[in-house]
């Protein structure tokens, strides 16, 4: 559900699931982190670009595939595939910038969290509702602190609110606002932009902004992996499936 296109100097990846608001189906992440690989090596390329097809950028992780992980183990190499990926944006060397319309939650904001640029138009909405189905999101609590208070995250995540792209643009999550539909023209300029910088220079700054934090990771996919084999994750999902209101079992 990711195509791979070369223009100029930089590498557009479109995560193209349109019809399905560009859930992110397990395979996605493959498809990711094999793409950032391949941007990564080719040295022509100075600058990735990450952008949704269709009306938004991404509403997450695709919940209908939750139910399809089997066990323990299953869960654990899920929420491990996921985290890859969103690192192996974070750690290539070569500048990501998100360009983001309609919605990013979950996964699809956590992507937006591990790029080093974000710019989003008005229609942006941004947010982290994991807790709606029994989970809390695991590269966002391991990165985002990078991005956001610890008031500003606690309220994401208690709440579940979105967050509109001037609101997210004061808490730390966006760099530009800009007009409607002007969000892919305005990455193509920061990434003619990138490309004329030192790419040397720039890989070191990324690498060294970027060092700590990642210590927590293995906490969070245990915490991510529990969550998903417990009773509130069954109602949850079920509850989404219904288009109803989830009653809890650990309320």
């Amino acid at each position: 559900m990711l195509t791979y296109a070369v223009r100029e100097d930089a590498a557009w990846l479109t995560i193209d699931r349109p019809d399905k608001l560009n859930a992110m189906t397990r395979g996605f992440f493959g498809e990711l982190e094999a793409a950032v690989a391949a941007a990564h090596e080719d040295r022509a390329i100075r600058a990735i670009v990450i952008h949704g097809a269709g009306t938004c950028f991404s509403v997450g992780g695709d919940i209908d595939g939750f139910g399809e992980l089997t066990d323990a183990a299953d869960r654990r190499s899920y929420v491990q595939e996921a985290i890859r990926a969103f690192r192996a944006v974070e750690e290539c060397s070569k500048p990501v910038i998100a360009a983001v319309h309609g919605h990013a939650l979950g996964g699809g904001c956590e992507l937006t969290i591990s790029s080093d640029l974000v710019v989003a138009d008005e229609t942006a909405r941004f947010g982290l509702p994991e807790s709606s189905v029994g989970l809390v999101p695991g590269p966002g609590v391991v990165r985002a602190p990078r991005h956001l208070s610890l008031h500003a995250l606690k309220y994401l995540i208690f709440t579940g609110a979105v967050l509109d792209a001037e609101a997210a643009q004061r808490l730390g999550l966006v760099n530009e606002v800009v007009p409607a539909g002007d969000h892919v023209a305005r990455a193509a300029e920061l990434a003619a932009i990138v490309a004329a910088r030192s790419p040397l220079a720039l890989a070191a700054a990324k690498a060294f902004l970027n060092a700590d934090g990642w210590e927590r990771l293995p906490h969070a996919v245990d915490m991510v992996a529990l969550l998903q084999g417990s009773d509130d994750v069954a109602e949850g999902i079920a509850a989404f499936v219904g288009k109803r209101a989830p009653v809890f079992p650990s309320r």
